[in-house]
């Protein structure tokens, strides 16, 4: 019998993630400026100047972002200047952040740089109240 025989949703989001080939790259001698909006995995070698929609996103170490991501997942290695909300966002040790990071789940490397406000929940977490009598029931 499997201890963990069920994966979630989120699981099963970022292993599609790893496994998904690119299907568009930003080359390290391009600037884009402008809104992207793009299916599938992404990954930005050069430099972006606007705000960024997608599925799974990579910033590789020479890549920049000014504007603000919203994708699944986020993998940076390179700069950003700008707000990210993601299911789950990965800082490298390479990586330079600077905003707000609104994520269910984040991991950070040793030598990242984060500056800026974090905000890092499940969609599992419940309120807790205290009542008169020191238990505390949960909230739905």
């Amino acid at each position: 019998m499997a201890m963990f025989s069920k994966k979630d949703s989120f699981e099963e989001e970022c292993e599609k993630a790893e496994k998904e080939v690119i299907s568009s790259i930003i080359d390290s001698r391009m600037t884009m400026k402008g809104e992207l909006i793009f299916e599938g995995k992404a990954r930005i070698d050069g430099a972006v100047e606007g705000n960024i929609k997608g599925e799974h996103l990579i910033l590789s170490e020479g890549g920049t972002i000014q504007g603000d991501i919203q994708v699944s997942t986020f993998v940076c290695h390179g700069t950003l200047e700008g707000n990210i909300k993601a299911r789950m966002v990965t800082a490298r040790k390479s990586c330079q952040i600077r905003g707000l990071i609104d994520s269910n789940s984040l991991s950070v490397e040793p030598g990242a740089q984060l500056s800026g406000e974090i905000k890092v929940a499940s969609s599992e977490l419940h309120l807790v109240e205290e009542t008169n009598s020191n238990e505390q029931t949960a909230v739905s």
